[in-house]
């Protein structure tokens, strides 16, 4: 029998829940999780707007001490792996804990601690920077805080892959179950970005949507009309098991992790290739890797992130891809409700995509009201859909030309 890896626990710490139900419910109801920007004075910026993680008190999860010394990403992955390792059943006292490893990844990593040590630097002097700056602020220490608080040893790293970065992180995680390094990995990634700098730099870039009258409309994937992403934040993480360590503690299995496909654009450092050359790559080798058929997949939850060429772009990499199949599956954004979480946006959309083949239920694409023509599949508009689907693909494509894409199947003990 091949050796199969399968998703067994989830945690999730979003714009639009901070568990597992609140979040899934959210999601198959359509709801928004954008409004206006409440962590900094957003006046002077044009937009100021985002999808902030709500009612999350970090002194319900950690002492006042230990929240010092964690930059918000970090809390957000930590609360998120304890999550996972709940939601899985698993016990760490029972395992061996060298055979338990955590990948978890950020695409930017401590920016707030950086924004706030700096300004402490030039208002306070030298001295009065924190001893604590560093180990707060680097992208890895979302996977190192994890380890030190699940008592994981096993392997441990950190993709930094800008928005692949949680996608990157759950197929490498995959790998190392499938290589015989671990039976158990946690997986995924965690972002906090919305912050001044953050903004001031995406906005000279003009990335981000400027619907600030109408935050809950202005995530609007593949739409005519859309005008950027709009930024959020939160960590996604996943239990990855061994099959046969799963089935042997009477696991609860979501789904199985497939397969996983990376590639590199080699274009441009924010444009994706043209026709999203690299996106048919990425997703012809999860395919193969998986051993899936085009006509097989039923679902594909989009990188959609609301942009011009991206959207544009994906849809003709999935037409590359899929051929006349691709006007019969189904494609969703959860970016339109969650915004753009970056390098989380690949462990909370895999959570996603695992619920979808699980429950039958597959998100929608909400703000579909204004078609764009070169945007025409089947964006599951509006409305979640109950459908059993056997086989998804969960895309994340970052600046760098980064492209991820994880196949995920539906468990079928009989395989």
């Amino acid at each position: 029998m091949a050796k199969r890896v399968v998703i067994t626990g989830l945690g999730v710490i979003s714009p639009i829940g901070n568990d597992i139900p609140t979040f899934w419910n959210n999601l198959i109801e359509g709801k928004s999780g954008v409004g206006p920007i409440t962590q900094f004075d957003s006046t002077d910026f044009s937009t100021r707007i985002a999808a902030e993680v709500k009612d999350f008190n970090p002194l319900d999860h950690f002492d006042r001490r230990e929240a010092r010394r964690m930059d918000r990403f970090v809390q957000f992955a930590v609360v998120a792996a304890k999550q996972a390792l709940d939601n899985s059943g698993l016990d760490m006292k029972g395992l061996d804990a060298d055979r338990v490893g955590v990948y978890i990844g950020s695409g930017i990593g401590g920016l707030k601690t950086w924004e706030e040590q700096h300004r402490t630097l030039v208002e306070r002097g030298p001295k009065r920077v924190s001893p604590f700056f560093i180990p707060m602020m680097i992208a890895n220490m979302a996977a190192g805080q994890v380890s030190i608080a699940t008592g994981a040893k096993g392997p441990n790293s950190a993709a930094i892959s800008a928005c692949a970065t949680g996608t990157h992180s759950i197929g490498d995680a995959a790998k190392i179950i499938l290589r015989g390094d671990a039976d158990v990995m946690l997986a995924g990634g965690a972002e906090a970005t919305i912050s001044p700098m953050a903004f001031a730099g995406f906005c000279a870039a003009k990335a981000m949507s400027t619907r600030n009258d109408e935050p809950e409309k202005a995530s609007r994937p593949f739409t005519k009309d859309r005008d950027g992403f709009v930024m959020g934040e939160g960590s996604g993480v996943l239990i990855l098991e061994s099959e046969e360590h799963a089935r042997a503690r009477g696991a609860t299995i979501i789904a199985e992790v497939a397969g996983y496909g990376m590639s590199g654009d080699a274009y441009h450092l924010t444009h994706p290739a043209p026709e999203g050359e690299g996106a048919a790559r990425s997703m012809k080798r999860a395919l193969e890797d998986a051993g899936l058929k085009p006509e097989e997949v039923g679902y594909i939850n989009a990188h959609g992130t609301s942009t011009e060429f991206n959207d544009k772009f994906e849809t003709m990499a999935i037409k590359a891809i899929f051929g006349e199949h691709a006007y019969q599956l189904a494609v969703s954004s959860t970016k339109s409700m969650t915004g753009h979480l970056l390098g989380a946006s690949g462990g909370v959309e895999a959570i996603a995509t695992a619920l979808a083949l699980k429950e039958g239920i597959l998100p929608p694409t909400i703000n579909q009201d204004n078609p764009d023509p070169e945007c025409d599949l089947d964006y599951v508009p509006n409305e979640a859909r109950k459908v059993l689907v056997k086989a998804a693909l969960s895309n994340s494509f970052g600046f760098g030309g980064h492209n991820a894409t994880i196949a995920l199947k539906a468990f079928d003990e009989a395989e």
